[in-house]
C-alpha cells in the first residue's frame, strides 16, 4: 500500500466519521445526565430528511443545518418527555424515536416530493462546499508532509465543527459547574436535588444538547457526505456511534479515537470492496460489514470493564 492511498484512506476515515462523532457526543452528554439515549439513530435520520428537504426549497445549506437541528431538538424534547416527565422506560422510548424517525420521514418524503422517499439531488448552495485549509496549497510539494496536510483540507465545514466539539464537550463536562451538576445528576440525581438544582432541568438540558449535535450530524449526512437524502440513510450509524461512546467509557476524547476507529474500517471496506490477502481473498459482503462486525464485539464487552453512570436509565423521583 503506498503512501497516497494511505492518505487516501485517512481523509476518508475523517468525513465518514463526522456523523458518528456528532452521535457519540450526543450519547456521552445524555448518558453523563443519567438518560440512556437508543434513539440517536432516529435523530440523526430525522434531521437528514429535513435538512435536506429544506436546503432544497431554500436553496440553502445553511437553512436546511438549521431546519435539521429543530426537527432533532423535537425529537429529544419528546424523548425527554416520555423518560424525563412521564418517567418512562428510556430504552423503549429511545427504540420508538427510531421507528417514528424511520416512518416519518418516507411518508413525508414520499407526499413533498413523490421520490419513493427520497429528496432531489442537491446542488450548488444546497450543499455545503469544500473549505480549503489557507496555506496547506503552498505544502503540496513537499515530499510526505504535502500528502498529510491533505488529510486535513478540503473537507466540509461541518467536519472542522466536529472537532471542535471535541475539545468543547470536554470542557463543559469537566471545567464548568454545569458540567459537573450534570455529571452528579447521572451518579447520584437526590444529593443535586438536596443541594437544590433541579434534575428534570439538568437532564432536559442535556437532551436537548444532545439534539443539536445530533441535528448537526444529520444534517452533515445529507448536505456534505452525499447530496440528498435517501430512506434509512442513517444505516445505523446511531448504533454504532453508541457503541463507540461505551469504547470510549464515556469520554469525548476517547469518543474521538472510537469513531475514529469505525470509520477507518468503513473507509477500508469502500476502498478495497475486496480484499486480496494472497492466501485468500475477502469478500466486499464481509469487508461492507467489519464496522458493525465490530460494534457486536464491543458490546460483547471485550472492552475491559465499562462501567456507565450509576444512576443512568432510572427516572428520578423526588422525595417529599
Amino acid at each position: 500500500m503506498d503512501l497516497l492511498t494511505i492518505v487516501q484512506i485517512l481523509e476518508s476515515t475523517l468525513r465518514l466519521a463526522t456523523p458518528l462523532l456528532f452521535a457519540c457526543l450526543a450519547g456521552i452528554v445524555t448518558e453523563r445526565a443519567g438518560i440512556f439515549d437508543i434513539g440517536l439513530e432516529g435523530k440523526l435520520l430525522i434531521s437528514a430528511f429535513f435538512s435536506a428537504a429544506f436546503a432544497y426549497y431554500s436553496g440553502s445549506a445553511w437553512v436546511g443545518l438549521l431546519v435539521g437541528i429543530l426537527a432533532s431538538v423535537v425529537f429529544s424534547i419528546l424523548h425527554g418527555l416520555a423518560s424525563i416527565t412521564f418517567r418512562g422506560n428510556q430504552l423503549i422510548s429511545g427504540v420508538a424515536i427510531n421507528f417514528l424517525a424511520s416512518g416519518t420521514t418516507v411518508v413525508i418524503a414520499q407526499s413533498w416530493f413523490g421520490q419513493g422517499g427520497r429528496t432531489p439531488s442537491l446542488t450548488g448552495d444546497m450543499r455545503f462546499g469544500r473549505l480549503d485549509i489557507p496555506g496547506v496549497s503552498a505544502l503540496a510539494d513537499v515530499p510526505v508532509l504535502g500528502n498529510i496536510a491533505q488529510i486535513f483540507t478540503g473537507h466540509s465545514i461541518l467536519v472542522y465543527l466536529g472537532l471542535l466539539f471535541v475539545p468543547l464537550t470536554w470542557y463543559l463536562l469537566y471545567r464548568t459547574r454545569f458540567g459537573l451538576r450534570l455529571r452528579a445528576v447521572g451518579e447520584n440525581p437526590a444529593a443535586v436535588d438536596t443541594a437544590g438544582v433541579s434534575v428534570v432541568r439538568m437532564r432536559y438540558a442535556a437532551v436537548i444538547i444532545a439534539g443539536v449535535l445530533c441535528g448537526i450530524g444529520g444534517a452533515y449526512l445529507s448536505t456534505s457526505l452525499a447530496a440528498g437524502f435517501v430512506r434509512e440513510m442513517s444505516a445505523g450509524r446511531g448504533y454504532i456511534a453508541l457503541a463507540a461512546m461505551i469504547f470510549a467509557k464515556w469520554r469525548p476524547w476517547q469518543g474521538l479515537g472510537a469513531v475514529l476507529l469505525f470509520g477507518m474500517l468503513e473507509a477500508i471496506a469502500n476502498r478495497f470492496p475486496n480484499l486480496d490477502l494472497g492466501i485468500i481473498t475477502i469478500p466486499n459482503q464481509f469487508m461492507t460489514a467489519l464496522p458493525y462486525i465490530l460494534t457486536v464485539i464491543i458490546l460483547a464487552g471485550f472492552i475491559g470493564k465499562a462501567i456507565p453512570p450509576r444512576a443512568g436509565g432510572e427516572p428520578y423521583v423526588k422525595e417529599r
